[in-house]
């Protein structure tokens, strides 16, 4: 032991030496390496494989909810909003959701599921950037040959026109079901005191492409590939759809739930903006039991960027769990 205690000693003697004669060396005078910062954010997409389709994920950008309050989740204080929020180590002052729509090129047609809130800043200034993300993953507008809306809220179809009326996917096919349609359009309701703004924006997105309209059916493969699933309740035609490709896999579960922790732990929890709180909480049970149960995974519109995860059972509820994200296909 006393000779270990010697080497020691002399190795610490040995090493402060060295570094004396290096403080006192004329060492050359490096160059400042200074650059501007970007300031700008890394390009809204990410890309992986569904068996032989492409999938691409690319952010609208989000929205922003402003400060936890109560009644935003049925039953939940402000005061339990924060306590969770701070247990998932997630920000207080602003609850933000993310916009993630997903864009599957099967080869032969470019399919992309709901366009964003287009230019409207009703949630904040750093929304709308469909179109920009579009062009950084290398997907033209243009090439958009089929257009599927989950449902007809402003955050999905409200970049279907331009502010000057023009379509910004001119060559796309739409497909939504009869029943959102027929609600998010309906003239009777321009006076209803909660959905007049609504149905006034919607309108003016879903009635100039009427023509271009293909009504979806639940259970239907209306492309090859793309299954639709009735998840009615957060609107009345709410659907989620089922992607396969050579035996894999995917969910475009739209907005099953809004909040990857306070809705997915606690699935029985209503949204404020829900058309019916019930029976979206029954959807999004059905819908969570089959992710968790089958192991699909999904892309979830609202979920922390890009929204691509599984969705596993936990005690009563359930729990998120993020894919990795892979820097190779």
């Amino acid at each position: 032991m006393g000779d270990l205690n010697r080497l020691t000693s002399t190795r610490r003697a040995l090493l402060a030496g060295a570094a004396a004669g290096l403080t006192c060396a004329t060492l050359p005078r490096l160059a400042s390496a200074k650059a501007p910062m970007a300031n700008t954010p890394a390009p809204g997409f990410y890309r992986f494989k569904v068996g032989s389709f492409e999938a691409t994920v690319v952010s609208d950008g989000p929205l922003h909810m402003g400060a936890p309050a109560a009644g935003v989740f049925s039953d939940v204080s402000k005061e339990q909003m924060l306590k969770e929020l701070t247990e998932n180590f997630l920000p207080t002052d602003n609850v933000l959701m993310e916009q993630n729509a997903l864009v599957i090129n099967t080869g032969e047609r470019v399919i992309l599921f709901d366009t964003g809130v287009g230019t409207a800043k009703a949630f904040g200034p750093d929304s709308g950037r469909l179109l920009v993300g579009l062009k950084a993953a290398g997907l033209d507008p243009k090439d958009i040959d089929a257009l599927v809306l989950t449902h007809a809220h402003p955050d999905h179809c409200w970049g279907l026109m331009d502010d000057n009326g023009a379509r910004n996917f001119p060559n796309a096919q739409i497909y939504m079901t009869q029943a959102d349609l027929d609600f998010w359009t309906d003239e009777a309701k321009l006076t209803h005191p909660q959905l007049k703004d609504f149905i006034a924006g919607t309108r003016k997105h879903l009635l100039p492409n009427r023509d271009r309209m293909v009504l979806v059916r639940d259970g239907q493969e209306f492309l090859p590939g793309i299954q639709a699933m009735a998840a009615p309740g957060h609107t009345v035609g709410h659907t989620v759809f089922v992607i396969t490709s050579q035996g894999k896999t995917l969910c475009n579960a739209g907005d099953i739930a809004h909040h990857h922790t306070i809705m997915v732990e606690n699935p029985r929890r209503e949204f404020a903006y829900d058309t019916d709180g019930k029976q979206a909480v029954a959807s999004r049970l059905r819908v969570f039991d089959m992710l968790a149960s089958q192991r699909v995974a999904s892309v979830t519109y609202h979920f922390p960027w890009p929204g691509l995860g599984h969705i596993g059972k936990q005690g009563d509820g359930y729990r998120y769990f993020p894919m990795p994200l892979r820097t190779v296909l």
